[in-house]
């Protein structure tokens, strides 16, 4: 795609992801995408991986995954592309086609994923997830069962005050006034259940962003 189709094309979308999509045109979504990318910390040269994005809206870590080297990236999600979020494909598909990315796509829910359905993967990055989940750890089971060497987590965060796992529920809006949002664990909460599941070791990632209600892990199998 040239410079003008880009800029047609990327203005009749409601954008998430902050996506440059080269000619230095960049993608007017509402996240602060490249600064939370950096504090994921994805390793820089993934050649040879195979990566799958949950909950990839519109794809910023898909194609982040891709421009550094994974020989294949699923992105998958179903809320935003076809269920009750306000989010749509339009936005994946646009930047698939204008990066001419290889990229592939699923439409399923967490609870449906299975070696059997997808295949496991050498790194899965389920990030913005977690604390949207009805029943959260039957999710991370699912997400264990498809993650082959290493899960890269982020998720909101709450009842920091308890050193031993707690977590508070959303029964309604009260978090952010979004419904979708139902849970929030503290971080040992969030490591015992990636432990029940069968992850064997953590790493915690800029840890001053718990302050701001924020936990990003690196989980091993």
């Amino acid at each position: 795609m040239d410079i003008d189709e880009i800029k047609a094309g990327m203005g009749g979308i409601t954008w998430y992801h902050k996506i440059n999509l080269g000619h230095g045109l960049v993608t007017p979504g509402m996240d602060d995408t490249p600064t939370r990318i950096g504090r994921l910390e994805i390793p820089d040269d993934l050649t040879g991986m195979s990566v799958l994005d949950i909950g990839a809206w519109d794809g910023a870590l898909s194609f982040a995954a891709e421009r550094r080297g994974a020989t294949r990236v699923l992105a998958t999600d179903s809320y935003c592309w076809s269920g009750e979020g306000w989010g749509t494909k339009d936005g994946f598909e646009f930047a698939r086609t204008a990066l001419d990315s290889k990229v592939e796509d699923l439409d399923i829910d967490v609870l449906e994923l299975s070696p059997e359905r997808i295949g496991t993967f050498d790194l899965v990055l389920f990030v913005g997830v977690l604390y949207h989940m009805r029943h959260p750890l039957l999710a991370l089971e699912r997400v264990a069962s498809v993650t082959e060497r290493l899960l890269i987590l982020d998720t909101h965060v709450a009842m920091l005050e308890y050193e031993k796992p707690a977590m508070i529920f959303y029964p309604d809006a009260e978090l952010k006034n979004d419904p979708s949002n139902w849970w929030g664990p503290n971080p040992a909460a969030v490591e015992a259940m990636l432990g029940t599941v069968g992850f064997s070791s953590f790493e915690r990632k800029n840890p001053w962003t718990i302050r701001h209600g924020s936990f990003i892990l690196h989980a091993q199998r």
